[in-house]
Order: structure tokens, then sequence, then C-alpha cells
């Protein structure tokens, strides 16, 4: 039993290079699919992703059920992905080359349908982050761009912005300036 568990089927040198080649058009596939497919998954999102960890799993593994290949495949997977996560932080270029760069979806209020549809994005979803993120409406707003991480961020009008602290200050400030006036 333990002789099964601990002898590799394939050759390490074969099961490192299957790792390598499997993470590697993964991140190829997930980077065409879009910034959507990993920040906002839907319930069709969501089976591709487990179906597909379930058949990239015999081409990383071949005709091999041992303990210790499992664990060599999973060292090489994560130090790959340490590797490739730290160049990404380091070159500017390699970020965008696997991540990709901002969309706008919205600026000035007005919605971009064009790049929405492209990146796969419902108006709806536009429309949840911008009262999210403190608006009533696009009109509000001053962009909407969805981030590589598939995060959508909301800049609002500066006449539409939710008051902060400083605008607290400044009110509380003003307030006793006019009780002032009035004592007098």
């Amino acid at each position: 039993m333990w002789h099964d568990m601990m002898t590799v089927g394939v050759p390490y040198a074969e099961k490192a290079a299957r790792t390598i080649l499997v993470y590697v058009a993964l991140l190829i596939l997930l980077r065409l699919v879009g910034k959507r497919g990993l920040a906002q998954l839907n319930t069709f999102d969501l089976v591709v992703m487990l179906l597909l960890s379930n058949v990239v799993q015999n081409a990383i593994i071949g005709d091999d059920n041992s303990v210790s290949g499992a664990l060599f495949g999973a060292v090489v997977l994560m130090s790959l992905d340490w590797v490739l996560v730290r160049w990404a932080a380091r070159f500017d270029w390699f970020y965008r080359l696997t991540e990709g760069s901002p969309t706008v979806l919205a600026k000035d209020g007005v919605y971009d349908e064009r790049a929405a549809r492209r990146e796969g994005v419902r108006r709806g979803d536009v429309d949840t982050a911008v009262r999210t993120q403190g608006g009533d409406g696009i009109d509000e707003t001053a962009m909407i761009v969805l981030e590589p991480s598939g995060a959508l961020v909301v800049r609002l009008k500066p006449g539409d912005q939710v008051a902060d602290k400083k605008d607290m200050v400044a009110l509380r400030r003003q307030l006793s300036e006019i009780r002032a006036e009035l004592r007098r």
C-alpha cells in the first residue's frame, strides 16, 4: 500500500513540464475570457471553473496517482505561481500582459455600451456598482472603470459625492459661524 502511494508513475521532469504547460495555458485562457469572468462569477462561470479543474487534472498528473507525485505537482504549481506573481508586481509590462488594463465603461454620465458588451458586463451590474458606491445613477458619475481584477470602480461627479469627514468638519465650522452671527 505505502509503495503504491509513494511511487511516482510519471517522471518528475514530465510532471513539472505538464504542470507548467497547463498553468500557462489556463492563464492565457482566463486572460482571454476577460475581467468580468474572474471577479463577478455567475452560476455559469462557477460551473465552468469547477469543471475546468477536473478537465485539466489528468493533463497535470498523467498516469500518476501517487501522493508524492501529487505533492510534487503542487509544489511546481505553487512555485510557478509565486514567481509569476512577483514578476507581475515588478514588471509593469508583464502585469499588463497577464492581467490586462482598466476599461472605461462610462464617462461623464454616459454609458459605453460597446465597451461593456466587449467585457461581458451587464448594465444592471454597473447600476448596482454605482448605488453601492454612493451614487443614484450613471448620470451622477464622472467615470466608471472595470479594473483588471474585475472590480467596478465608480468615481462620482464632485457635486454628487457623498459627504466625508472633511465635509462634516467644514459644515460644523459654518454652523458655528452662523450661530455666532445670530448671537450678535
